[in-house]
């Protein structure tokens, strides 16, 4: 049972493209209303979309801390606010707190100290690429960032695909953006042609656009994703 004396942890969603806040529902600015503390991925671009949301909000009046790795001093500061009673916002860089984001720790605390942890419903590009793509929504994985060394990617990449192949489990998987064209031409030369390849781009923007096609059919017309955030999914 939670404690009355501790706050409440509210997981904020923050857009993936700021020129579309319609994507964020209205109740999530009930929820940041209720907070007085906010533990954030980056406290300019958190500053910047809470002030979007509600522009009567005076930024200053309330305590920020960024989350990094989650330091052990960072995770003392959300205990102490926790027990102060503060209702504490997380917030992360893009997305939904928790999923592909370091404040999974925090909430890993909030847990452990059994406080209320309140997750809010936002726009997640893992989640958004797979209901769009038509491969296996039942059971899949996501591995988040590659290797860098192109010997260790290209060893995964063929793994993912026996494995997909094997089980029908979709492998989702992202990269930094500038990297994006070098993955997919390792997807196209490491991978078996009549696998399927869903790229999902800019989701949620103006320049959205979500495929699915054999490595065969990319081979044949492939996309340039150079700067442009993006997911890959890979299914039999």
């Amino acid at each position: 049972m939670a404690s009355a004396a501790l706050g409440s942890v509210y997981l904020i969603p923050c857009y993936l493209d700021e020129e579309h806040l319609e994507v964020i529902p209205p109740y999530v600015l009930e929820a940041v209303q209720q907070c007085q503390v906010f533990f954030v991925e980056n406290e300019r671009t958190a500053r910047r979309f809470l002030k979007r949301i509600w522009k009567e909000m005076i930024i200053d009046n309330y305590d920020w801390y960024t989350i990094h790795k989650a330091e052990m001093e960072v995770k003392d500061q959300f205990r102490q606010q926790l027990q102060r009673g503060k209702n504490i916002g997380i917030i992360s860089e893009a997305g939904c707190p928790g999923v592909a984001d370091p404040g999974q720790v925090l909430v890993a605390v909030a847990q452990q100290m059994g406080a209320v942890v309140k997750p809010l419903v936002g726009p997640s590009s893992i989640l958004l690429a797979l209901m769009a793509s038509g491969l296996n929504g039942q059971h899949f994985r996501f591995h988040g960032y590659l290797p860098i060394d192109a010997g260790a990617r290209n060893k995964l990449l063929k793994e993912l695909e026996q494995e997909s192949i094997r089980t029908g489990c979709t492998q989702i998987f992202i990269e930094t953006p500038y990297r994006n064209n070098a993955l997919l031409e390792a997807i196209l030369q490491q991978c078996r042609p009549d696998s399927r390849l869903c790229v999902a781009v800019d989701i949620t923007g103006t320049n959205e656009v979500i495929q699915t096609r054999t490595l065969r059919d990319w081979q044949k017309n492939k996309p340039e994703l150079h700067k442009r955030p993006a997911v890959f999914l890979i299914g039999s």
